[in-house]
């Protein structure tokens, strides 16, 4: 794939490097069954936007907060959750596919960058925390670090405004109310799912952390086995497994939810 980059780079390239024939050959992919035709439909006409889709988006909200030393192994890394995502595309939505693309893109480094931020901080040694009151506000570091932050918070409250937002509520608030609904969907199954009543009784155990998170302090793991056990006389490994089992259709509706905003029946 290299090879297509730099096919593209030594030529003139024009302004538009996503356009309405970029669209037009998603469609043809995800409509095609051959997968040779596919393939090259892929690395002819949709490979290099994709790239520079990333490359550009990377850029302009300085997403620098990453693992790697590479940029372009971070774009290889977003391109394969494209390309993983790319059947999810129906033009028939009304959406378009750069502004639809573009949106996954940001969506992924917001979560890639803020995880990375977080640990970059988790690694700081506690003496050395003071010293962030004294920072010199004019340094490169701290003016790069926060172009960041301001472009994470743009993006944040652009997608709040137009695109992540449904029936009124933030983003900050769909996650609860899709847990509110995941919550209720199992419990109404929760025999369905559970063929065996005290696999049904453990997982009620486990929900019922979900019905109290807000009154809930607990951030360590063995705590919240702990908490479980209190209600259930039950060893870990059984937890897991059932905890396992509700991930699963965790993530499958929550999927589902996200591209939908609807929780499916």
């Amino acid at each position: 794939m290299d090879s297509i980059i730099r096919k593209h780079s030594a030529k003139k390239q024009k302004k538009n490097y996503f356009t309405k024939e970029t669209e037009q050959a998603i469609v043809r992919y995800n409509n095609e069954k051959n997968f040779e035709t596919r393939s090259n439909i892929y690395q002819k006409e949709i490979h290099y936007p994709f790239f520079k889709l990333t490359q550009n988006i990377i850029h302009t909200f300085k997403f620098y907060h990453t693992e790697v030393e590479n940029l372009e192994d971070l774009q290889h890394e977003i391109m394969i959750f494209l390309l993983d995502k790319i059947h999810l595309f129906n033009p028939e939505n009304g959406a378009k596919a750069y502004s639809y693309f573009g949106t996954i893109v940001k969506r992924w480094l917001i979560v890639y960058t803020t995880k990375n931020y977080n640990k970059k901080l988790s690694n700081i040694p506690i003496s050395d925390l003071n010293n962030y009151s004294n920072l010199d506000m004019s340094s490169p570091s701290f003016v790069n670090s926060a172009k960041m932050d301001l472009g994470v918070e743009k993006i944040i409250e652009g997608e709040t405004k137009d695109e992540l937002d449904f029936q009124g509520y933030k983003s900050s608030d769909k996650l609860s109310l899709f847990v509110d609904q995941y919550v209720e969907f199992v419990t109404d199954n929760i025999y369905d799912i559970f063929k065996k009543p005290y696999d049904a009784q453990i997982a009620d155990a486990i929900l019922e952390l979900f019905r109290k998170r807000d009154n809930i302090d607990i951030f360590n793991k063995k705590a919240l086995y702990i908490y479980i056990r209190e209600q259930v006389d039950v060893k870990t490994p059984k937890i897991t497994k059932i905890a396992n089992v509700l991930y699963k259709i965790f993530k499958e509706k929550y999927l589902f939810y996200l591209e939908t905003g609807a929780f499916p029946s």
